[in-house]
């Protein structure tokens, strides 16, 4: 009996054994680590495809397309591009729109080298990369000490600077002059943008002694310049011989999409997504991404004596050739601290500007419904006239979100009347409609 008992004690022992070993393995295999996570994120990314959908040519029905949570990458007229998988497409379908297969890939051309290059292709090599922006914004501060200041405004979630330079005379003298911000590449694949705000440094810096318009403006405002928000995706991008076409930050499982992680009126109206593989997930909370937050923290320092500082916003993307002021969560001309005449003076500086460059100006909801963007954040919380350009190319037949290098200098130079009007109005932007302040 005492043997019987014996070999059923050892039989059960090894049986809770083997349970208690195999536990573990069951575990791994159904519940994946964050690395297998982000590593199907970005596989599930790769492997998709650009399509246009046809016959969107209102606001309504581009904010269907949209609200699926897939890639928009542009609108011309009725046509919208996107880049999409296969089951995303079936969706399209499904809700009835008409889909036609453009390429493979971002646009089928887009293979220049062997994995690992972390640069841009060769054919691109004008295009600066993190190094090389550090490099032009340290030499721009060391050249011209006197009205050129740079700091860091906090980490990515990758640990790069998110860099900012001030130009301003006194440029060490917080002086009541009317400031204003221009921010570049919240979105990774937009590397044209990083291009405008370097421009921007360098024609306010070297031009300073020898343009007479420049130096007044750099006399009589603060200047505040981000390059790039959006560091860690940019250097994703482009960190093989192909573009990724990479949106988002880099945060686990699969990025969160910067310009709808802001807090005002985040998630609130379809123009976002809850989903962790679409390319608008607005994040599992406002402002969960680091560098939105601390663009954030650095709009809100500028608060001084209750009185915000920064009173006009350029926030810089690609592609449409588009001039947007909010709010982009309603389709309504005003909304919450959004009167007739602020609508009015929106409307007048944005077709003002897109005079100078030939972009089409809009509210931006109607191009279709976000929620979550900065501009509608920066007017919302701050009241800063606050304005998204979308630049070249007007298509994607224009090379979509990687145009040639060869059209940098043309295309940056061609936002600089644009630019000059918003320092220009800064003061005062409603004087723009006869208004005081």
């Amino acid at each position: 009996m005492l043997t019987r008992r014996r070999t059923l004690l050892a039989t059960a022992t090894a049986a809770c054994a083997a349970l208690l070993l195999a536990t573990p393995m069951t575990t791994s295999a159904t519940t994946p680590s964050p690395a297998e996570t982000s590593a199907a994120a970005e596989a599930a990314h790769a492997d998709k495809a650009i399509y246009l959908v046809h016959k969107v040519g209102t606001p309504e029905l581009r904010s269907a397309v949209a609200r699926t949570g897939i890639d928009v990458m542009g609108a011309d007229g009725d046509v919208m591009s996107v880049r999409a998988s296969e089951a995303e497409v079936r969706v399209l379908r499904a809700k009835g729109f008409e889909v036609e297969f453009r390429a493979a890939g971002e646009h089928g051309d887009h293979s220049h080298g062997d994995l690992g290059i972390a640069d841009f292709p060769p054919a691109d090599a004008a295009y600066h990369n993190f190094a090389e922006v550090t490099a032009e914004l340290r030499k721009a501060e060391a050249d011209h000490p006197g009205i050129a200041q740079l700091r860091s405004i906090g980490k990515s979630h990758e640990n790069r600077d998110l860099w900012m330079i001030k130009i301003s005379d006194n440029v060490a003298t917080d002086e009541n002059e009317p400031e204003v911000l221009f921010n570049c590449n919240q979105h990774a694949r937009e590397h044209l943008t990083v291009e405008m705000c370097l421009r921007i440094v360098n024609r306010f810096t070297d031009g300073y002694t020898t343009d007479p318009a420049i130096k007044s403006f750099v006399d009589s405002r603060e200047i505040w310049v981000i390059p790039s928000v959006n560091p860690d995706g940019s250097e994703y991008d482009v960190a093989t011989g192909s573009y990724r076409s990479w949106r988002k930050n880099r945060q686990a499982p699969g990025g969160t999409d910067l310009n709808r992680n802001w807090d005002y009126n985040w998630g609130c109206c379809g123009g976002s997504s809850g989903s962790t593989s679409s390319d608008t997930y607005r994040g599992p909370s406002a402002f969960s991404a680091p560098e939105t937050a601390r663009l954030r923290d650095f709009v809100n320092s500028r608060v001084v004596g209750g009185k915000q500082q920064i009173t006009a916003n350029i926030d810089f993307h690609t592609f449409s050739e588009l001039v947007l002021w909010p709010y982009g969560y309603t389709t309504a001309d005003t909304g919450p601290g959004l009167t007739a005449d602020d609508a009015r003076t929106f409307q007048t500086l944005g077709r003002q500007m897109a005079a100078t460059n030939n972009y089409k100006p809009q509210q931006s909801s109607d191009l279709y419904i976000t929620d979550g963007s900065s501009i509608d954040w920066m007017w919302g919380r701050h009241k800063i006239w606050s304005y998204t350009f979308e630049m070249f190319p007007s298509s994607i037949w224009g090379g979509g979100f990687y145009p040639p290098d060869e059209v940098i200098n043309r295309e940056t130079s061609r936002n600089d009347r644009a630019v000059d009007l918003m320092l220009t109005y800064a003061d005062c932007v409603p004087r723009v409609i006869g208004k005081t302040c």
